[in-house]
């Protein structure tokens, strides 16, 4: 068989917000197959196989078929390669480590061009699957060899790279299943939970209720013992050193045996345990003086070394570290028995992923100090049965969350209180969790503010524990408190009068007394005051709204072509406006034919987009003129209210009939009617404002566009509850002319 040509990629699109193809961000890929188009799976000999052989679990694709197996029985009756892409890309993600499941291929209006998209949570992942996955296709059907695991493993890396940590990913995953939206404010673990003035800020295990004092107290640990010790916590006697030789004149005061340590650092890395010894003593100091700016040499506490998550002032897990042990074989070095003992542990690894770290000795110097005291280096090697103490502190993921005594929950708490933080990791030593600190001479070595979550979301030994949901729920209260982040989001959508229905819907929002954030068209407003001139209507505009921590209302006006091109800019609103399906008349508009959009039934595809976001708790707004968008209320999850300027149209009589509410015209007024309460008028069509609103001339008739956009615009604010009567005013008092 000749070699086929390759596919070509003629446009790679990643859709950031809901968009025609689902809820969530996708990869879309315009593919040109060229020959192949005249080469489907079932006309490629052994291709199938090939594909098998590959990545075997394809066997498990359902595919449209609805049952394991279905994808394979498509490639055997005959299917394209674009579809067959699709599942690749879906499948390396899956063995990489970011599973997915979604994925859609569609023609279009040219031969051989097909749409491929693809749930995508980051464009740079996307992109790297989309490139092995071709890659990939293209060795199958031209029967060339093909490297699987490297592929899988340029693709992890790229997941390690820009992916958030664990820590982080376990919040969002929590304020998630809240229905809490967030925002990744950087590339980085920074992120936004909510909108607006409701939001909230994590990095890491960080939030903007940690103090900048109370983080820096938390990084020097002599002040926070000096706190600790004045509220009560026990804490170990210690002295801070400025030379080896001080190291050993502290040592001697405090009483023998002593821990030197690093007084700024973190993760257990250089410290130094149960030393009596002047040489390992003034040893451990130049070990600790590396790490950190200074030196603190404290007295030892016996016991086994643990970490509790404080949240809230609650304890809400905890873990257990245990030292690390080798047995010689007298003929394995130390190095050796490391790497075939302890880091052979498959819960070891260099990514955060990994509860537990794994042993290099090359950057681990109080490791290799303990080694020395036992007359040990890398390279010696053990007596057969002989017990060799590689690492005394460190490996803390044993979960003990249950075992925990409340004197030790109240210890932990207030240690927390004392520095001031909202979330700190409380180190401390005792030989038993589960009964009182002070009998025991337990005490408090350690509070760490940002404390890692791994420990306790995949801890070694015992259950994961859900302190991303104790997290998000610290923020925002739990979930009885009804709090998920949200503020108020108008979207508008469609062609007839959208920037001026956006713009009148936030003066009435400002008269209300809030403070309202809108892109539209006119550009970016803050209030009544215009920021940024220019069309705005954009998903960036969009997102800025929504991380300005001021607003607490936004209005956003969106077109076919931005949702064709970035999605939506937010994943709900609580009124989503819809007032036509026009666009794709001829001659069609260049941004909309880029999009093989061609008829009015594709507009409609792209603008339900809009109804399917919209909350359950909120209002769709759709103009009952066009039977098409009377039928789009059906998409709606929330209450639907209905607009046409006919109060006797069939569509309106309907609806209220069914208990919907509708805005209208009767008379020469606008006219809100709910079935079952007596109709309000609250705007006059012949009066000063409505002939300025519409541009009415004289005796002249009120152009149907114009009154469209006011009836949709009174809709929408009538669905945000503004009252009849400040809608009337609002009327009257809005000017057209943005203000700078």
């Amino acid at each position: 068989m000749n070699k086929k040509n390759d596919i070509r990629l003629l446009r790679i699109n990643y859709l950031r917000g809901p968009n025609l193809w689902t809820y969530r961000p996708v990869l879309e890929v315009w593919l040109d197959l060229g020959e192949l188009e005249d080469w489907p799976s079932d006309r490629l000999p052994g291709l199938t196989d090939r594909l098998l052989t590959l990545l075997p679990a394809l066997e498990e694709h359902h595919c449209g078929v609805g049952e394991r197996g279905g994808f394979i029985q498509r490639l055997r009756e005959g299917t394209w390669a674009g579809h067959i892409l699709e599942h690749i890309v879906i499948e390396l993600l899956n063995l990489a480590g970011m599973p997915t499941g979604f994925g859609q291929t569609r023609s279009t209006s040219q031969r051989g061009v097909y749409r491929m998209v693809f749930r995508a949570r980051d464009e740079g992942v996307a992109r790297v699957a989309l490139r092995e996955g071709h890659a990939l296709l293209m060795a199958a059907i031209n029967h060339e060899p093909f490297e699987v695991a490297p592929s899988v493993e340029r693709l992890r890396a790229q997941i390690d790279d820009t992916y958030l940590g664990p820590s982080t990913a376990a919040i969002v995953g929590a304020a998630t299943d809240r229905g809490i939206p967030h925002i990744r404010l950087n590339e980085g673990n920074l992120v936004q939970l909510g909108h607006g003035r409701a939001q909230r800020r994590i990095w890491t295990a960080q939030t903007d209720k940690t103090g900048a004092i109370a983080q820096g107290i938390a990084g020097n640990k002599d002040l926070t013992k000096t706190l600790l010790k004045a509220v009560g916590v026990p804490v170990p006697d210690g002295e801070v050193v400025d030379s080896p030789e001080a190291a050993w004149e502290a040592a001697q005061d405090i009483g023998l045996p002593v821990v030197v340590k690093p007084l700024d650092g973190n993760h257990g890395r250089g410290v130094s345990l149960e030393l009596s010894e002047r040489a390992d003593i003034e040893a451990a100091f130049r070990v600790a003086e590396a790490e950190g700016s200074e030196v603190i040499v404290e007295r030892f506490i016996p016991g086994d070394e643990h970490r509790l998550l404080v949240v809230g002032g609650q304890v809400v897990a905890a873990a257990r570290g245990e030292s690390l042990w080798i047995v010689g074989t007298g003929r394995d070095t130390v190095a050796q028995l490391i790497d075939e003992q302890l880091n052979s542990d498959p819960r070891r690894g260099e990514a955060e992923e990994f509860p537990l770290e794994t042993i290099v000795l090359e950057r681990e110097p109080a490791m290799r100090l303990l080694l020395e005291r036992q007359g040990l280096d890398a390279t010696a090697v053990p007596a057969a049965g002989q017990r060799v103490l590689v690492q005394r502190n460190g490996n803390v993921a044993m979960d003990c969350t249950d075992e925990v005594h409340p004197d030790v929950a109240y210890a932990a708490s207030l240690a927390a209180r004392a520095v001031g933080l909202d979330i700190a990791g409380i180190d401390l030593v005792v030989s038993d969790i589960a009964r009182p600190l002070l009998p025991q001479r337990g005490a408090v070595v350690e509070v760490n503010a940002g404390p890692g979550l791994l420990m306790h979301l995949k801890p070694a030994v015992g259950l994961p524990r859900p302190v991303g949901q104790a997290i998000v729920d610290h923020l925002f209260g739990d979930e009885a408190s009804g709090d998920d982040g949200r503020i108020p989001i108008v979207g508008i959508s469609g062609s007839v009068g959208t920037t001026q229905i956006a713009r009148l819907v936030a003066w009435l929002l400002h008269l209300e007394g809030r403070r309202v954030g809108l892109a539209c068209r006119d550009g970016l407003f803050l209030g009544i005051r215009q920021v940024e001139g220019g069309p705005r209507a954009t998903f960036d505009a969009g997102q800025r709204l929504l991380m300005n921590r001021e607003v607490d209302a936004v209005v956003l006006e969106a077109s076919v072509a931005s949702i064709l091109d970035d999605g939506l800019p937010y994943d709900r609103c609580q009124v989503g406006v819809v007032t036509d399906l026009a666009g794709a008349q001829p001659p069609v508009a260049p941004e909309l034919a880029r999009h093989d959009i061609h008829e009015s039934e594709q507009v409609f595809k792209v603008l339900r987009t809009q109804m399917d976001v919209v909350h359950t708790h909120g209002v769709g707004v759709l103009y009952a003129g066009d039977p098409r968008l009377v039928e789009m209320a059906e998409l709606c999850d929330g209450e639907v209210v209905f607009y046409e300027s006919d109060h006797e149209h069939p569509a309106l009589v309907a609806h209220r009939a069914q208990g919907g509410r509708t805005v209208s015209v009767q008379g020469h007024h606008v006219l809100l009617t709910h079935n079952g309460h007596l109709p309000v008028r609250c705007a006059d069509l012949h009066g000063a404002a409505a002939r300025r609103l519409t541009g009415r001339v004289g005796d002249q008739a009120i152009p149907t566009a114009s009154v469209r956009a006011l009836l949709a615009a009174v809709a929408a604010a009538w669905a945000l509850g503004v009252s009849p009567q400040l809608i009337e005013a609002g009327l009257e008092t809005f000017d057209p002319q943005p203000k700078a």
